[in-house]
């Protein structure tokens, strides 16, 4: 089993950028696709951003397309989240989760990930 450990999250002003950080410590990082989740006080975790096992392919709620980016550093065993123009409703706790590394995955649903990190808060003020 991974242990994921998020980073990066803190204060800022709405329009502003962020990056968070995710390391993988423990089972092996490669081969297993990465996912970005937030959950905001009050609602429902919700999908943000995922990238695939080889790293080729990513994919992002359509609300954030062009705002996000994930992306991961093999070498470091390091995952991103790249923000910008950050607003108020970004506010959230963000997790960092790992998929099993085989079989069927649908990068959208929450249980079907392994491992997940303790999250980093993220506040967006206006």
């Amino acid at each position: 089993q991974a242990q994921l450990v998020e980073s990066g999250g803190r204060l800022v002003q709405a329009g502003d950028s962020l990056r968070l950080s995710c390391a993988v410590v423990g089972r092996t990082f490669s081969n297993r696709g990465m996912g970005w989740f937030r959950q905001a006080p009050g609602k429902e975790r919700e999908f943000v951003a995922a990238i695939g096992r080889l790293g080729f392919r990513t994919w992002y709620r359509d609300s954030d397309l062009g705002r996000f980016t994930i992306s991961r550093d093999g070498a470091n065993n390091t995952v991103y989240l790249e923000m910008t123009s950050l607003k108020p409703e970004d506010t959230a706790v963000y997790y960092c989760a790992a998929e099993q590394g085989y079989g069927s995955w649908n990068y959208q649903r929450g249980e079907e990930y392994a491992d997940w990190g303790q999250g980093t808060q993220v506040t967006v003020s206006s």
